[in-house]
């Protein structure tokens, strides 16, 4: 089965990234072999519909589940209307989620986990704002 975990890095021993419309990178990994392919997340430098656009495109690969950890409502209906199981409260590495799908040990979830605009960093320097300073 093909599933994709969200990952902060493209490896298999990288960190879980807990964000889904806005996680750096997917992994996409064929659960029998462990074959997988890392890909850049599109939705992560969206200025809106950041979730329906990571939904999409993991839908697009032919996933069957996803492994993060949270989800937003977008991303949730997208993922669900295309038949995509997801799982949340992941951590650990992308590795750890993989045995840990494998052997049963996750629950999908079914319903959001997060409000919509939550990976959005809070303004931190995402753009919110005027800045200080500026206008010299």
């Amino acid at each position: 089965m093909k599933i994709c975990i969200t990952a902060q890095a493209p490896t298999l021993d990288a960190p879980i990234d807990p964000r889904f419309g806005r996680c750096a990178n997917f992994i996409f990994v064929d659960s029998e072999t462990l074959a997988f392919e890392a890909a850049m997340n599109p939705g992560t430098m969206a200025s809106g519909g950041a979730g329906i656009h990571a939904a999409q495109f993991v839908a697009e690969q032919g996933c069957k589940a996803v492994l993060t950890g949270n989800v937003g409502p977008n991303a949730y209906n997208a993922l669900a209307a295309a038949g995509v199981t997801v799982y949340v409260g992941i951590s650990g590495t992308v590795r750890s989620a993989i045995e840990m799908f494998k052997s049963g040990q996750l629950t999908a979830t079914s319903s959001p986990t997060a409000r919509s605009h939550a990976g959005m960093g809070g303004g931190r320097g995402m753009g919110r704002g005027m800045g200080r300073g500026g206008r010299r």
